[in-house]
């Protein structure tokens, strides 16, 4: 089969996510990045980290999302959020919500240009929220932060993990969140990554039933919603009718929504705290590394980022669906589970009308 070119994701990464560090006081138990309590010396240095604002920008300037770990155990992040700024990047970072984020930390934040911020939130309620953080009072912070956030004038995108242990409360997130005019409720559904092991992550059935629940709190929320690492909801959303119609594709031989689905190396590349470029920072295997290449050239170029945004490729069903312009599965997934980022979603119940050709 001739792949299809998609030139809206070939061109340049729509975001870039750097981990600036692994150093974190927390204990999450979902934890990606097995954080630890002190700064890597391998990390990027500031001269370093100047280097890479400058890549990013040249990606015609997609959002720039500075993670960790916990971005602000670094001291120079206000410089670096500062230099992004003044190159016109929109500027977002994602802190862990610890003793570190102030008030008087979001108004720095606020300061240096930051446009966003994302915020963890894991269950709607203090003590099962801290269970997961590991960390009591944590809950507290959170509600705090988001004060603040809003105080100083920076949207916030609110994350949570669905796991087997909060699957069954996703509806209840949107009393909590609705207060805060929050700008997004994205939900990162756990992969077994770091610390989560496969007794965290969800079967194919309850994949299912958490999309039901999140369709019901888009369909009312005063704020958007979106998915992490299970694409799939956009297949769903459209078989349920809750994609807006301008949103809808006017031509009948393709896909019905307009734009395909960012992923893994799909509009979406992560530089770790080391420099490795990656399809994202579930999808491990390093590309390239911003000290010896071009981060956009890379993106572009490298077979393997190419391939990713090419679904009709993919292998087993995913390579067959109809949906597969919109959604094309959760390639982190696929790896974390098969070792092959090409491989079918295991956690996708949907049949394809073109899988009897590979039964």
């Amino acid at each position: 089969m001739k792949a299809m070119t998609d030139p809206m994701y070939d061109r340049a990464p729509r975001i870039v996510i750097w981990e600036m560090t692994r150093a974190c006081p927390l204990s999450c138990r979902h934890c990606r990045a097995e954080a630890i309590p002190r700064r890597d010396p391998n990390e990027l240095t500031t001269a370093q980290a100047f280097r890479l604002v400058e890549d990013v920008a040249a990606c015609d300037h997609p959002l720039f999302v500075l993670t960790g770990g916990d971005p602000l155990m670094r001291d120079d992040i206000y410089k670096i959020i500062e230099y992004g700024s003044s190159l016109n990047l929109s500027m977002s970072v994602a802190p862990a919500v610890s003793g570190r984020l102030t008030r008087e930390t979001m108004r720095h934040l606020a300061s240096a240009g930051t446009r966003r911020i994302s915020l963890s939130l894991d269950a709607p309620d203090a003590q099962a929220h801290d269970a997961f953080r590991g960390v009591q009072g944590s809950y507290q912070r959170t509600m705090e932060a988001l004060a603040h956030a809003r105080e100083y004038g920076i949207s916030v995108q609110v994350n949570s993990t669905v796991t087997k242990q909060n699957r069954a409360r996703l509806r209840e997130f949107e009393a909590v969140l609705a207060p805060f005019d929050i700008a997004l409720w994205s939900l990162f559904f756990v992969l077994p990554v770091g610390r989560a092991g496969l007794d965290m992550c969800l079967d194919p059935a309850e994949v299912d039933a958490a999309f039901a629940d999140i369709h019901a709190v888009a369909a009312s929320a005063p704020f958007a919603v979106k998915t992490t690492e299970a694409p799939h909801y956009r297949r769903y959303a459209l078989q349920h009718e809750i994609v807006p119609p301008r949103e809808r594709e006017a031509a009948p031989k393709h896909p019905p929504l307009r734009f395909p689905g960012i992923g893994d190396g799909r509009g979406f590349v992560f530089v770790s705290h080391h420099g490795d470029i990656q399809p994202s920072g579930f999808l491990s295997e390093p590309v390239g590394n911003v000290l010896q290449h071009s981060l956009l050239d890379i993106y572009r170029d490298h077979p393997v980022m190419r391939r990713l945004r090419r679904p009709e490729t993919f292998e087993g069903k995913c390579g067959v669906c109809e949906f597969g312009r919109i959604c094309g599965g959760s390639r982190a997934r696929a790896y974390t589970t098969s070792g092959n980022p090409f491989a079918s979603d295991p956690s996708c119940s949907y049949r394809p009308q073109a899988a009897s050709a590979i039964a």
